[in-house]
């Protein structure tokens, strides 16, 4: 009866979103912003005490995800912009123009405010503090309230990782902010560069918060209709539990931050880059590894059935399962928008602010940076489309689409982590493990057919289960790798250090990897940040100059852009004392 009434009051809520709770505390010093990610609610809960029932424990963290939904389509649109593919349109805006020229002084610009993000922190620190106060009542459900916490404070550290990836500091905080407060009063506000953020969300991941670890889930059918427990598809629940970030890829993710900061350093970065991938390889055996669809299970695996599948992983009213492991979700019906159509598409009502750069699309299409590419090849053809002879970006919706009937429905997911950027990271971290041969088959050539010997040290977290014999018998569908299930050619790699030594064959593969990156994830706010994370590894900015330069050839900015970075404009400048 208890887990029913919270059913009943959340789905109520829900047809009250984009926002169904409001802080009563609001970042002061950072109110002057435009409202362009301001949710909206006319269902406020009492903010002096509104964990007092088990209902508001549920709507309270739904609370969080709603300030993290507003914050969705941020990251793509602030660095994509910045990055090596888009470009403004003519009819573009100003604060589009001003990021896309690397201007230094961005006060004011409402994509480069970062008080969304800082939203977000408030929201899980509120909630964090009343709900250490609430598990004190004795008919509090503990496993339950450790869940919602376990993920709050998950929340709060992907937020700080975000923070960083793009402006490379950020104020931490850990109180809950009911009053105007000083940013410069230290004993609340710490300003915190990248490589600090990296070690103080490295230290909560790894100690959890009051005892309680980070790596707990919360799985919204079995509490809250648990009648579809064993047929996840008929319930309405089944995208609840993609929302929040999981620990082994923000976990990972972190580590292959801190590796980069030791490499620049000198020092022994092996540990975090074994933590990276066992942590990677554990999440991704569970789902290749299991046996419930023998054959031809191909969950979280790239492989033949990747290409046919490549493109619904967007343009799907659900998400993708054998791709999908944490997406924000939107939903139009529930008033769930982001603004990714308003921008990438020229369907009307749509904007059509940003496209494709001339230089950024022909990457695509470059056998010297995509060996064995051709128009046919599944991302050129899903990432990119014509329309009224302008070409758009089309990964989010293209043009005459049926799952979206009407152009501004801006309901697409937006991926916090998707299986490739699992095997994406694990290929960064064995190279630096020297596991060189797996790294080129996870990268490039895959286990199709191949004997492996899974004792070996090459091959520890693996299992056959990635081969062609896996334990059940023949496997229909084997890992190819990130390349070789679109049937493209092998990027170039070292496999061993004989040629370049141990540095330069990093350094060597790393520049393959990144390139994938540019490749794989266009327009998901995931390239600059991992252009960021390579060149503070080599102390390099040219890595980041080198990739994003040659879309401003045709305008004759790329000298100028090129300084810009050179210069420290890799990260986004905005002050916030």
């Amino acid at each position: 009866m208890k887990n029913y009434i919270i059913k009943q009051r959340i789905e109520s809520l829900l047809k009250m979103l984009p926002a169904f709770f409001v802080l009563y505390s609001s970042f002061f010093m950072l109110s002057s912003c435009s409202d362009f990610y301001d949710p909206s609610t006319d269902d406020e809960l009492n903010g002096s005490d509104y964990i007092s029932s088990n209902t508001e424990m549920y709507t309270g963290f739904l609370g969080i995800m709603t300030k993290l939904q507003a914050v969705g389509d941020k990251e793509i649109l602030l660095t994509d912009t910045r990055a090596e593919l888009l470009e403004p349109s003519d009819d573009s805006n100003a604060e589009l123009i001003a990021l896309y020229n690397y201007d230094s002084d961005l006060q004011g610009n409402s994509y480069a405010n970062p008080a969304p993000y800082y939203e977000v922190v408030i929201a899980c620190n509120d909630y964090l503090t009343k709900m250490l106060k609430y598990k004190q009542n004795v008919d509090v459900d503990q496993d339950i309230a450790n869940d919602l916490i376990s993920s709050a404070a998950r929340i709060k550290v992907w937020t700080y990782k975000t923070l960083g990836e793009i402006y490379g500091q950020a104020v931490w905080f850990d109180d809950p902010i009911t009053q105007a407060k000083d940013l410069n009063d230290e004993s609340t506000f710490k300003l915190l560069n990248m490589e600090q953020l990296t070690d103080k969300c490295l230290s909560l991941m790894n100690d959890g918060f009051n005892g309680i670890p980070l790596n707990r889930t919360i799985n919204w059918i079995e509490w809250l209709d648990p009648s579809n427990v064993t047929s996840i598809a008929s319930s309405s629940y089944r995208k609840w539990n993609y929302m929040v970030p999981p620990f082994e890829g923000i976990y990972a993710e972190l580590c292959l931050w801190k590796g980069a900061y030791l490499d620049a350093a000198g020092s022994d970065a092996k540990f975090y880059y074994k933590q990276a991938a066992d942590q990677l390889l554990s999440a991704l055996s569970t789902q290749i590894e299991c046996g419930s669809d023998p054959g031809s299970n191909v969950y979280w695996l790239p492989s033949a059935a990747t290409p046919g599948h490549y493109s619904p992983i967007w343009n799907y009213a659900q998400p993708y399962p054998y791709e999908s492991i944490s997406a924000l979700i939107y939903d139009y019906t529930n008033n769930q928008t982001n603004t990714l159509l308003k921008h990438f598409s020229n369907e009307y009502p749509n904007k059509y602010w940003l496209r494709p750069s001339t230089a950024g699309e022909e990457r695509f299409l470059d056998t010297s940076f995509n060996p064995g590419t051709s128009t046919n090849d599944t991302r050129y053809k899903t990432n990119f489309g014509t329309s009224s002879g302008q070409r758009y970006i089309a990964k989010f919706r293209p043009v005459g689409s049926r799952v979206r009937a009407n152009a501004y429905q801006d309901d697409v997911h937006i991926f916090l982590y998707r299986s490739m950027h699992y095997h994406i990271m694990l290929a960064e971290a064995l190279n630096h493990l020297n596991r060189f041969e797996a790294m080129n088959r996870v990268f490039n050539i895959g286990f199709s057919g191949y004997v492996m010997d899974a004792t070996l040290p090459e091959w520890e977290g693996f299992s056959i289960d990635w081969t062609s014999s896996a334990s059940w018998g023949t496997r229909r569908y084997p890992g190819m790798g990130i390349r070789g299930c679109f049937s493209l050619n092998a990027a170039p790699v070292k496999t061993n250090i004989v040629e370049l030594g141990q540095q330069g064959t990093w350094r060597y593969n790393d520049m393959s990897i990144l390139n994938e990156y540019l490749l794989e994830f266009a327009c998901e706010g995931k390239t600059y940040p991992a252009m960021n994370r390579f060149a503070v590894r080599y102390n390099d900015l040219s890595i980041i100059a080198d990739r994003v330069c040659p879309k401003y050839v045709e305008t004759g900015k790329d000298t100028e852009i090129r300084s810009r970075i050179m210069s420290g404009g890799n990260w986004v400048p905005y002050s916030l004392k």
